[in-house]
């Protein structure tokens, strides 16, 4: 006997069945991931722009930190600079005391021992380590101790209490402050200042003493000053270099001095000036400025270049020397005048950083400020809405359990569907 049967009507309730576990599971994982999208085909145009603004949201997100952390650096050099100028502070009421005339020789020294503390400890602060481990004052050369002490003895100070070491020079081995970072798109702030900038006194002057009236580069090439290239073409002149020199960014001002027809250059404020040729150049060795391609930070002058313009340290060390010497005029007029420069060159550095720091502070709020608004993009193409959400799920989990209940009653199982 031939049984006659069909399997449509159960594979098509099966076939329902699924349809609705698939829409109930988009669902769920539509909620679970807070997201409208699961694959670009459910809105490719929404899609796209999510993309972008995802894109966006982490490029903000980067230049929210790199503010910050911009901020905090400034804050921590500002607390720095504020400590050297009380020391300062303190150096120029010594200053004023040791040239007074109503102390004695002996007092004088008193006064000077307690400036060569004080120098070491301005020292000591022009070292400080920054909270990520590098120094704050060695420019891009983060891990370098951009100031280094060099003691001996000095003349007068045989009678100085307990006989202490005496600081004859400070030596600056940082580089110059490169070091930027992007706060904002295609935006960018300066992070550093260098130690040859802040703890410096003096507007350096540079003259060379080599005959330049004759001079032609023979090559075209480049050289440095402060970091900015400066390009010289085949045939340049002295007077078409100081010219370039000018025209630059560079920090300095050029000219050729009339009486030995040198090339002169003067900083245009109290830094160090770092200059060097580029490879395979000899720009400045020919026109006596240094005597070798050397190393930036501290450049091997040319013999015959006369070079003025000291660092702070300086200036304290020549207070120092005076009183040591008993020699008040010069620590009241050219020793305090220096110290002067320097207390000013100081200020001018904390103002600088103050307003970067303000800078920084404004960058960050502006970022949270964008932030919000494209996160707020980004949630209209991309996020779902909880309430229609959840609504929608009632409705298709309602429809699924409403589907098997009626299947159960048009599909109810026999006999025979466990004999086929």
């Amino acid at each position: 006997m031939r049984r006659v049967s069909t399997d449509m009507s159960n594979n098509d309730m099966q076939y329902f069945l699924r349809r609705q576990e698939e829409r109930l599971n988009e669902a769920q994982n539509r909620i679970a991931g807070g997201s409208r999208i699961l694959v670009p085909r459910d809105d490719p145009l929404a899609a796209s722009h999510a993309v972008r603004y995802d894109s966006y949201l982490a490029r903000l997100e980067r230049f929210e930190k790199n503010a910050l952390y911009a901020r905090d650096h400034h804050n921590e050099v500002d607390g720095y600079l504020a400590r050297t100028n009380d020391i300062m502070q303190r150096i120029r009421e010594l200053t004023v005391a040791g040239a007074t005339g109503t102390y004695t020789a002996e007092d004088q020294q008193y006064i000077a021992t307690e400036m060569n503390e004080l120098l070491k400890e301005l020292v000591s602060l022009a070292n400080a380590p920054g909270a990520d481990g590098g120094f704050l004052f060695s420019g891009d050369k983060t891990f370098t101790e951009p100031f280094r002490i060099v003691e001996g003895t000095v003349a007068g100070s045989d009678g100085s209490p307990e006989m202490t070491p005496m600081v004859v020079r400070v030596e600056y081995r940082g580089a110059g402050s490169s070091r930027r970072t992007e706060i904002s798109e295609r935006t960018y702030g300066d992070l550093d200042i260098g130690g040859g900038e802040a703890f410096w006194a003096e507007k350096m002057q540079i003259f060379s003493g080599v005959d330049g009236a004759n001079y032609r580069a023979a090559n075209a090439g480049s050289f440095f000053i402060d970091g900015i290239e400066i390009p010289v073409s085949a045939g340049d002149t002295l007077h078409a270099i100081v010219a370039i020199i000018n025209d630059s960014a560079a920090p300095v001002k050029a000219y050729v001095d009339p009486d030995t027809r040198g090339l002169n250059i003067e900083g245009t404020n109290p830094h160090l000036i770092r200059m060097e040729d580029a490879a395979g150049s000899r720009t400045l060795q020919d026109l006596g400025v240094i005597a070798m391609n050397s190393d930036p930070a501290a450049p091997n002058w040319h013999p015959a270049a006369r070079v003025s313009g000291g660092s702070l340290f300086d200036m304290v060390i020549r207070v120092r020397d005076a009183l040591f010497r008993g020699d008040q005029d010069f620590a009241g007029s050219q020793g305090l005048g220096g110290i002067d420069l320097a207390m000013g060159n100081v200020r001018s550095r904390m103002a600088l950083n103050g307003s970067r720091a303000e800078r920084a502070e404004s960058a960050w709020q502006k970022l949270n400020m964008e932030t919000y608004h494209v996160q707020a993009e980004f949630n209209r193409e991309a996020s779902i809405n909880p309430e229609t959400a959840y609504m929608d799920l009632g409705m298709i989990d309602f429809a699924r359990r409403a589907t098997l209940q009626t299947s159960a009653k048009v599909l109810p199982p026999t006999l025979l569907d466990f004999l086929r």
